[in-house]
């Protein structure tokens, strides 16, 4: 075969470093953007963090805004005066500091709604052997009461079996199980009370026998020992003839019972807590909903003024990859900022009834909506919008909280799943607790208002809010 030349010309799509690295800013989380981020401070010299107060501008406001005269322009040029906390115009919520522009600063720590949360300083098993210190027993049983507060779970429960825990010691003690009844005996008498109990039954007993003994004490506490399954059940036409009381008695046992803490040990478990930084804050400013970006989220870099003058003298420095690098890594934060921020403001815009009456009424949208909008592709929203946080008057939501699909109305509209749920949670609480509500009544009476739902979607909405079915739901 004779070779040849030939000449073909064709279109593709190829992603520069500048754009594969724009594109894994935007779909990283805050934290995962900070750690990122010191990666880049640690290997560029040419990078380092900005001190002085700097973020994005804000999101373009509505024209019935921008149209006040320029001296009124600035929320606050005029501030106005303290408001009830309820006042849907009210800022207060995030105090005087926290409006976020090429000004300002970050929440002020008087009165910013996140609070730290202490965890305890004692643990359960330190406070069990504090008073295990106090106690005059032999050094034998001290000794086996110490191994039951190693077995201990978080709550407080002994997980293993009294023979099977006797296996675990070492065979030379010759421990007997019942030296270990002895040893549980004297734990159980320990505070809080209905510790080292084997079963959540035991547990309430526990509790109640440590109570001052009394016709209710009595009811309870045979209750819990021969019909707690009745009663978590609500099998209360059975329970009332097995134990011989009436509605009134048998009430007042159930609210002692309800009383009790099932998990006594949980007091003294460390608190694991879990911070969300929020990417953009929503604010009323007279009338419009408007999203500013968190400048507690907003990294602040800039170019090292030293290697700058360093390379502007010595152009044949080897700087000079790092110096166009740290440019594109500081242009691609601050377009990830500019696209949250743009995508916030189109989704505050869509859903401005939420904002202002609640989850029943949020609407349905889509990605592809917001998209359309903001002539961005669908992918490119679905990143902005995964593991990004607003914070609002109503508390803090991902950005993805503000889609979901939708249901259809009798008059050929539309009524988003968030709306629906919303109905459910408020029919079920002003329901009659002797006489709740089914699924098939929920069901009709989101029908007699226009939104058709099945039954079986009524069920999955209810579970999804973790509503129990209606024979649990049931009192006396």
């Amino acid at each position: 075969m004779k070779p040849s030349l030939q000449l073909k010309l064709s279109q593709h799509l190829a992603l520069t470093p500048q754009l594969q690295q724009s594109i894994r800013l935007l779909q990283l989380s805050t934290l995962e953007l900070e750690q990122e981020l010191e990666k880049y401070l640690q290997e560029n010299p040419l990078l380092e963090r900005e001190e002085e107060e700097y973020a994005p501008q804000q999101a373009s406001t509505s024209q019935a805004e921008t149209s006040e005269p320029a001296e009124k322009s600035d929320a606050e040029a005029e501030p106005e005066p303290p408001a009830a906390a309820s006042s849907a115009d009210d800022d207060s919520w995030l105090g005087e500091e926290s409006t976020y522009s090429s000004s300002s600063g970050s929440f002020d720590d008087d009165d910013s709604d996140y609070h730290d949360v202490q965890a305890a300083t004692t643990s359960l098993r330190e406070h069990l052997s504090w008073q295990l210190g106090l106690m005059n027993i032999p050094d034998r049983d001290r000794t086996l009461v110490q191994c039951l507060i190693g077995a201990l779970d978080d709550d407080g429960y002994l997980t293993l079996s009294l023979d099977e825990l006797a296996d675990t010691l070492p065979p030379e003690l010759e421990i007997e199980t019942e030296e270990l009844q002895i040893a549980l005996k004297h734990l159980q008498c320990f505070d809080p009370t209905g510790v080292g109990a084997r079963n959540a039954q035991e547990c309430l007993a526990l509790q109640l026998e440590a109570l001052p003994v009394d016709a209710t004490q009595i009811l309870a506490l045979k209750i819990v020992r021969q019909h707690l399954d009745l009663l978590a059940g609500r099998d209360f036409v059975k329970l009332k003839k097995l134990v011989d009381c009436d509605d009134d008695e048998l009430r007042e046992a159930q609210f002692l019972i309800r009383s009790l803490n099932p998990r006594p040990g949980s007091q003294y478990a460390a608190l694991d807590a879990r911070y969300i930084t929020p990417d953009v804050v929503v604010r009323k400013i007279r009338g419009q909903w408007t999203v500013n970006v968190n400048s507690d989220a907003f990294p602040r870099l800039r170019i090292n003024s030293l290697y700058a003058q360093i390379l502007t003298r010595q152009r044949g420095s080897g700087l000079a990859g790092q110096l166009q690098e740290a440019r594109w890594l500081i242009k691609n934060v601050q377009q990830r900022f500019d696209t949250i921020l743009r995508v916030a403001q189109a989704i505050v815009d869509r859903q401005r009834q939420f904002f202002d009456h609640g989850e029943v009424a949020m609407r349905p949208l889509v990605l592809r909506e917001i998209a359309d909008i903001l002539g961005l592709h669908e992918s490119t929203v679905s990143r902005v919008t995964t593991q990004k946080y607003m914070a609002t008057p109503r508390g803090i939501f991902e950005l993805k909280y503000f889609f979901g699909s939708h249901v259809a109305t009798e008059a050929g509209g539309a009524c988003s799943a968030t709306a629906i749920r919303a109905l459910i949670k408020q029919l079920v609480g002003a329901e009659d607790q002797k006489k709740p509500l089914s699924d098939s009544q929920l069901s009709e009476i989101l029908g007699q208002q226009g939104i058709v739902v099945a039954r079986r979607t009524i069920a999955k909405y209810r579970e999804a809010l973790s509503i129990p079915p209606v024979k649990l739901r049931k009192t006396i």
